[in-house]
């Protein structure tokens, strides 16, 4: 089922939304995006790119180092140059990180410049894929009570996430190459709707 929820898209002419050639993926850590990002990769051979890969490769630095010696302001600075950059090519697939949303100016980046797929998922399922990669994830782990933590950055966030999704899509229980699948055809049908 298609879940198309931003209404502007569909003022876009044909033409114009067909020329919005990146992918941005945006949600919850834990919801699939990077996973999910490497499948569409494979599937339109476009190149795909996961921001926080990105930020560690023009610091040299890993992400838990840039939290701990800059903290998350100078975290999401970086973030926001990466995504302003990366939001300048085409054809792309870009995994973002599940905070990006709180700055204006990479909500603005993203809705701009191509489709943007917001990956819902529960709270159970993100403690599950978590604890799989926990280290990688700072600001999950400073907390002492995960699962409240989770709760409230969701909370929190979940506006934001809907006020730039072109599609949402549930991410518990479709595994990558199936959601993949049924997300480009979801496009496809909308463009060939317009």
């Amino acid at each position: 089922m298609i879940n198309c929820v931003r209404p502007q898209m569909i003022t876009i002419h044909k033409q114009q939304y067909q020329k919005l050639s990146n992918i941005y993926l945006i949600g919850p850590m834990g919801s699939g995006k990077t996973s999910l990002g490497k499948q569409f990769g494979n599937l339109t051979g476009n190149r795909f790119y996961d921001s926080d890969i990105e930020i560690e490769k023009r610091t040299g630095a890993d992400i838990p180092w840039i939290f701990k010696w800059e903290g998350e302001e100078g975290f999401r600075k970086r973030e926001t140059q990466v995504i302003d950059s990366l939001c300048k090519f085409n054809n792309i697939i870009l995994a973002t990180g599940g905070g990006c949303i709180l700055n204006e100016a990479n909500r603005r980046f993203l809705s701009e410049n191509g489709i943007v797929i917001y990956l819902t998922v529960s709270i159970e399922t993100q403690l599950k894929r978590i604890s799989r990669t926990g280290k990688d994830r700072p600001l999950f782990f400073i907390q002492h009570n995960s699962k409240k933590k989770l709760q409230e950055l969701n909370e929190k966030r979940r506006p934001l996430y809907q006020s730039i999704a072109d599609f949402i899509y549930q991410s518990d229980h479709l595994k990558p190459p199936e959601l993949s699948m049924q997300i480009l055809t979801d496009i496809k049908k909308f463009i060939i709707s317009l």
